[in-house]
């Protein structure tokens, strides 16, 4: 073999290959740092996701076990359900719909009449992401990976609520109307908050208020807080329930635990609310908890 067939060598000196070894030891240890690519959720048997942040990387993370209570088990609200339900049947026809907001009392079903949809529609392929409150200024990016995705999508936010000055809600606002790029048509929104208006409102606020002959014009800030709920195309209210439709929401959970309702449980579901200082679905579904579990056990106590 001639000496122009070999093949030439080369000799690395050991302090370029203890530099070497170093940046591999370097990138070892930094790789055990980064976040994980984000999987791709198959749609085809995921319900429900999360949005997630890890490192200042989003990503959907599937929920293993889903908190849905039974549609049926939802009572004195049938005037809101009978309403969100027709939204959704014509989102999920392909309709048009409006997206939602769901305010009022607290502990008055809201969140539990959006979570009940999904198994109640679960088969006719509506899904859920979970957004927080903190995480809205990812809605843009949400959107454009559940767009062309097989289902039809909501995206719940649950318990809003901005204070003044904060700027979180401007994503959700230019999500619901205002920004050039739209919601896919896959995609419908729906939150709920104690606020009719999302954000904090006060009396010194009516001072801004203007008076011109018999026309009023609210005030600057006024009008902000107010387009926001103004966005949402359908807006359910939700009340205190009076003591009859408690004592029926009552029933209606023991039942759907395998109880058994009678006096000494209506008796017991009063103090109950009295106790916890008002009577909202809450409280009647912690109480059928309460009331089915110590009788589960063979005692009252």
């Amino acid at each position: 073999m001639n000496d122009d067939d070999e093949s030439p060598s080369y000799q690395v000196s050991p302090e370029l290959a203890l530099l070497i070894a170093r940046a591999n030891d370097l990138l070892i240890r930094l790789d055990a740092w980064l976040p994980p690519a984000p999987r791709r959720v198959d749609w085809r048997t995921t319900l429900a996701c999360r949005w997630r942040r890890r490192m200042g990387q989003g990503a959907l993370a599937p929920v293993g076990i889903l908190n849905c209570p039974p549609w049926a088990a939802l009572t004195g609200i049938d005037e809101q359900k009978a309403t969100l339900d027709r939204n959704i049947r014509q989102f999920l026809k392909g309709l048009p719909a409006n997206n939602v907001l769901l305010a009022g009392s607290r502990g008055c079903g809201k969140s539990s009449l959006v979570k009940a949809l999904l198994p109640r529609y679960a088969r006719k392929g509506l899904r859920l992401v979970e957004v927080d409150r903190d995480d809205l200024m990812d809605l843009p990016d949400i959107t454009e990976r559940l767009a062309g995705q097989p289902g039809r999508f909501i995206l719940f936010a649950d318990d809003l609520s901005f204070e003044p000055g904060d700027a979180a809600y401007k994503p959700l606002k230019a999500a619901l109307d205002g920004s050039v790029a739209g919601l896919p048509d896959n995609v419908l929104i729906c939150a709920t908050s104690n606020r009719r208006h999302l954000m904090p409102e006060f009396f010194a606020e009516n001072e801004a208020t203007q008076h011109l002959g018999g026309e009023v014009r609210p005030g600057e800030s006024t009008e902000e807080k107010v387009s926001l709920s103004d966005r949402f195309g359908l807006v359910l209210s939700f009340y205190p329930f009076n003591q009859d439709d408690y004592l029926a929401i009552v029933a209606g959970w023991v039942a759907a635990l395998g109880g058994d309702a009678g006096e000494a449980m209506r008796r017991e579901a009063l103090q109950w609310a009295i106790q916890r200082g008002g009577r909202s679905g809450r409280v009647a579904q912690q109480f059928a908890r309460d009331w089915v579990g110590r009788r589960g056990l063979g005692g009252k106590r």
